[in-house]
């Protein structure tokens, strides 16, 4: 298996590029910068791996430390490829598109790069700079990655954020980031996969996610870029909002019940049948949107969100039928835990395609 080793792993960014890199069949290992950096360690991650993919950065604090931060990353990296013995075949660094705007934050991204592209030039790799736009998706930190996260987060719990100033964003999906920072896809790709926005589009588009998703209902997802958003907004409304209830109707001649109200968008819906004893699943999604509604039987519905140990289970029952939606990036499974065949209604957003079926092994 071969190997990366990334700045920033446990960062936003670092989520999704680790998520993608699942897919790759690729080892990633993190290497620890700042106050937490060991050289020795950094040397063993570099030695011998394909890619080093540079996320780590400071964007928040007083102008010393985000110039300070910013420079002492990148020192401590050149410091370990300078003791490597085989060093990366390529590095990536995730710049921003405000680097060299003029700013502190700008300024000491801008160096950053220079910089790390000496050093690597020194280690005798390949080095790309990638000026990233605004990111957004699943599991950001309200307040503080993006104003996406922010909306997302308050309009998920109700509340009603308030626009301020109004511009129009360049956004880029931090799955579409990670495909970059991977080398799937290359940087040339970018304006392809970034989608332009603003602050009080993007509010509409959550408050509209919103108004059908309460109810159960699914919005328009025709595009790439309202799937995307519509998955970062639900990762903020998952755990509080599931399971779905669905209201049965029934009389002497049966019961009818819906499972799926669609607003736009292609789809797909399968059936299953499950023993007593088996299990389903046990894979994760990157950009599929997933909805499980059992129909008869009694099932154990059980998901884990990537990197954590914490795992939320639901038990369903055909008498009280509920629909589980699956948030991406969480392995999830479901279980008959009964004495009878289950039956299950499986909803995707997209028409299955064996070769980019979207479907990651992960056990629960």
């Amino acid at each position: 298996m071969s190997k990366i080793a990334i700045t920033g792993a446990g960062g936003f960014l670092g989520l999704h590029v680790r998520a993608a890199a699942r897919e790759l069949g690729v080892n990633t290992v993190a290497i620890p910068v700042g106050p937490g950096f060991d050289v020795d360690h950094a040397v063993g991650a570099l030695d011998g791996a394909t890619r080093l993919i540079h996320l780590a950065g400071v964007n928040r604090g007083t102008d010393a430390e985000i110039q300070e931060g910013n420079a002492l990353f990148v020192q401590q990296l050149g410091q370990a490829l300078e003791r490597c013995e085989r060093a990366p075949e390529s590095v990536i660094f995730a710049n921003s598109i405000q680097a060299g705007n003029g700013t502190v934050y700008g300024t000491a991204k801008q160096r950053a790069g220079a910089e790390l592209g000496t050093a690597v030039e020194r280690a005798d790799s390949t080095y790309e700079d990638v000026l990233l736009p605004n990111l957004f998706g699943e599991y950001g930190r309200p307040h503080y990655n993006s104003v996406v996260a922010t909306f997302s987060h308050v309009v998920a719990r109700g509340g009603a954020p308030e626009v301020h100033q109004d511009k129009e964003l360049q956004l880029l999906h931090a799955q579409d980031a990670a495909d970059i920072m991977l080398g799937v896809v290359g940087a040339s790709d970018m304006d392809r996969a970034s989608h332009r926005e603003t602050v009080a589009g993007i509010l509409g588009h959550l408050q509209e996610f919103a108004a059908h998703y309460t109810s159960g209902e699914l919005p328009d997802l025709s595009s790439p870029f309202r799937r995307d958003l519509f998955n970062t907004y639900r990762a903020y409304a998952f755990p509080e909002n599931m399971p779905l209830p669905i209201t049965r109707h029934a009389d002497k001649r049966g019961s009818f019940f819906e499972i799926v109200r669609s607003h736009g968008g292609t789809g797909q819906t399968s059936f299953s049948t499950t023993a007593p004893g088996i299990t389903r699943g046990d894979h994760f999604h990157r950009r599929k949107v997933e909805r499980f509604t059992v129909l008869s039987g009694t099932a154990e519905i059980r998901l884990r969100r990537l990197f954590d140990d914490q795992v939320f289970t639901y038990t369903i029952t055909g008498d009280e039928p509920k629909s589980v939606d699956m948030p991406t990036l969480y392995a999830h499974n479901i279980s008959n835990v009964g004495d009878d065949t289950l039956y299950t209604a499986f909803w995707t957003n997209d028409i299955f395609d064996p070769s980019n079926p979207d479907t990651i092994p992960e056990t629960v």
